[in-house]
């Protein structure tokens, strides 16, 4: 497939054939009734009005969040693990464009996207939780937080890594509207801007991490210790990367006919290359765990329900699928990949919420449970996220493109 074409597009009327291009763009492509768009629309419209609820008339309508409890679902699930999924993006870049594994160049594109709208997504989740949203701008200024604070460094992370990854996907928006000239300036752009992506995204992944540093006397020991910032970082590789194999095979099916060929070609060699890399990781990560643990002497845990609990993460979410994507690869056994991967990204889930909502607070009388509008609103975010990636990969090169530019 050729990427550009040789014929001018913007002559005389330039505006006039952007507007016409656009507007035959914004056009529905496939079937408008199926069983997913009548769900999603079913569920972003429900949000909708809960969420003009909550912003009408506080958090207390829509949640169950409390001064013990600042922190729930939205942050816990939508932003600490969400950015844990959006991994995938600095690891993927670095493995292409710093260890120039070429192999993983194919699904470069679609996975800067996935975690662009990620970011995008989750910000705007982070603003339904902010009892004040236009206050948002505090942290970036350093208003009541100060410049030397966790929570400005995070936003600063934020927001630069948000623009970079902008730039890294602009190409493809460039080579959408065929300008040629601005492919060519914002491809030889994007070197500098991996190297400034991974570097802030290293930062922020291990920084949100740090924010719960504070919480030592909150959080079950179990789950507290100085190295959450390290752990928090090492989880988000695996963390990514297993977003990229459950993503990836679901995107081989639904965008078959936008796959180019060597993307297909390619499929199960990325998706063992992408196991083996997890199944590594995965064995540092639980490595680390046990030092930690072991570390801070936390053996009479085990013998509460905490500590039941505990151990069915790290072995039920960490061990076994790091054995799992082992023996994936040993046997080549993609059905196996993909259930690891599930498993992996289930864990994430389980330890991000165990750090930010259910071991929070844990000697409290009473616990924090979201309530079905959180849920519900939450669900809208994810179901948002996807109609608009599934819009981008429709019309835009995202997966069918292997020009080899960058080499």
């Amino acid at each position: 497939m050729e990427v550009l074409t040789d014929h001018p597009v913007h002559t005389g009327n330039e505006k006039q054939n952007i507007r016409q291009f656009l507007k035959s763009e914004l056009k529905p492509k496939g079937k408008l009734i199926t069983p997913f768009n009548v769900l999603a629309s079913v569920i972003i419209a429900l949000a909708a009005v809960l969420i003009s609820i909550r912003f009408s008339r506080g958090l207390a309508s829509v949640t169950n969040l409390s001064q013990e409890f600042p922190w729930g679902i939205w942050i816990g699930f939508d932003v600490i693990t969400g950015v844990a999924f959006a991994g995938g993006a600095y690891v993927l870049t670095f493995m292409v464009y710093i260890l120039r594994l070429k192999k993983f160049y194919p699904i470069v594109r679609i996975t800067v996207l996935n975690g662009f709208l990620a970011y995008v997504f989750y910000a705007g989740a982070l603003l339904l939780d902010l009892g004040r949203p236009w206050n948002v701008v505090n942290p970036i200024i350093g208003n009541s937080f100060g410049v030397s604070s966790v929570m400005f460094l995070v936003a600063w992370h934020f927001m630069l890594y948000m623009l970079t990854e902008f730039l890294e996907i602009s190409p493809a928006i460039a080579e959408w509207l065929k300008m040629k000239k601005a492919v060519y300036i914002l491809e030889k752009l994007t070197l500098g801007a991996v190297i400034f992506g991974i570097t802030l995204s290293t930062l922020h992944q291990s920084g949100l991490g740090a924010l719960f540093l504070m919480a030592a006397d909150k959080i079950h020991p179990l789950w507290y210790s100085e190295f959450i910032p390290v752990l928090f970082f090492v989880s988000s590789i695996v963390a990514g990367i297993s977003m990229v194999i459950f993503e990836g095979s679901i995107s081989h099916k639904v965008f078959a006919d936008r796959l180019s060929m060597r993307a297909k070609i390619s499929h199960d060699d990325i998706l063992y290359s992408l196991a083996k890399i997890c199944a590594v990781v995965m064995l540092v990560y639980f490595s680390l765990q046990l030092l930690v643990f072991i570390h801070q002497q936390n053996w009479k845990y085990l013998e509460t329900s905490w500590g039941a609990w505990y151990l069915t993460e790290i072995f039920g979410f960490v061990l076994l699928p790091a054995f799992l994507f082992a023996r994936s690869v040993r046997y080549y056994r993609r059905l196996l990949v993909q259930i690891s991967a599930a498993l992996t990204l289930i864990g994430i889930i389980i330890n991000r919420l165990n750090i930010s909502v259910i071991a929070y607070n844990w000697q409290a009388t009473k616990h924090y449970i979201p309530s079905w509008m959180e849920i519900e609103i939450t669900l809208a975010v994810i179901f948002v996220e996807i109609v608009v990636l599934r819009w981008i990969v429709n019309r835009l090169p995202i997966l069918n493109r292997f020009s080899g530019t960058n080499y």
